[in-house]
């Protein structure tokens, strides 16, 4: 029995299962986001770095210089589990916390220069390699994916 056969037997995923279609969805979901991240997780090990650490990052530099409260909302995390993130992206030199000029006990995130130098050397590999991952979907069935699941982050948003 394959890895995946033994994946759909334990959780009631996959063609055959008998499981009420939104429990079905929530579980497929949930295993499709732990291998993801698994296989991010693994590209990026070598350097150190986790997918949630990349997460923050990206989240930083698409909102400009956000607060630690501000991150920990787009991220959907916990104040203190990004601090935690934050740190160790401190000692890897690719975030820097600055107070807010506005409100001196507000700090504020922003990604360094090492930071910028460090993803524009392999953000085309990880592409390449998400590429990879999606490629049995064909443009039309991967842009469903991505409404279907905008869907139900929005219904989850509105919660």
């Amino acid at each position: 029995m394959s890895s995946r056969d033994k994946t759909e037997k334990l959780f009631g995923i996959g063609a055959g299962s008998e499981l009420a279609p939104s429990i079905r969805a929530f579980r497929t979901t949930l295993m499709l986001a732990q291998k993801l991240r698994y296989e991010m997780d693994e590209r990026l090990r070598a350097d150190g770095l986790t997918t949630q650490q990349a997460a923050l990052i990206t989240a930083v530099k698409a909102m400009g210089k956000p607060s630690l409260a501000e991150a920990a909302a787009a991220l959907g995390s916990t104040h203190q589990n990004v601090a935690q993130i934050v740190a160790a992206l401190q000692r890897k030199e690719l975030l820097q916390v600055e107070p807010d000029p506005a409100d001196r006990r507000r700090k504020l995130l922003s990604a360094t220069n090492t930071s910028t130098a460090y993803w524009r050397e392999r953000d085309a590999g990880d592409f390449a390699a998400v590429d990879d991952w999606f490629a049995d979907l064909s443009p039309a069935e991967l842009e469903t994916f991505c409404e279907l699941a905008d869907r139900v982050i929005s219904r989850l948003d509105r919660a």
